[in-house]
């Protein structure tokens, strides 16, 4: 006895096994990306989509190895200062984050929020 008498996707009739749910792959694909598409966004994603555009928006900025950047530019790009892979702490006490190897120190200067921008060197690992 067909579990299925149509294709979950295109509503063809199905022929060969009992146990077929779909009449061809591109409509199985077909039908797991439209389910995929109606489940809201997992956590997952939501964090590393932000690190991939934090670590885009550094890069972007970061051409000289250490820049300044008013906080205000980043943030109108979508940069999230709460998302980042991990920190390093110089040696006068500054903790830099990082989103994968672009850093980020926040500072306050004339009472405007900046971003002091770095990118990882051999010589933070000791």
């Amino acid at each position: 006895m067909r579990i299925y008498k149509e294709c979950l996707h295109c509503g063809k009739e199905l022929k060969g096994r009992t146990d077929k749910k779909f009449c061809d792959p591109q409509c199985k694909s077909g039908y797991q990306y439209q389910k995929e598409k109606q489940n809201p966004e997992r956590f997952y994603n939501k964090v590393d989509n932000q690190l991939k555009l934090n670590r885009k928006i550094l890069k972007e900025f970061n051409k000289g190895g250490k820049v300044t950047v008013r906080a205000e530019v980043l943030n109108e790009l979508g940069f999230n200062s709460n998302f980042f892979t991990h920190y390093w702490k110089n040696s006068k006490g500054d903790v830099y984050l990082f989103a994968y190897e672009y850093g980020f120190l926040k500072r306050m200067e004339n009472s405007v929020e900046k971003y002091i921008l770095i990118q990882w060197q051999d010589y933070m690992e000791k």
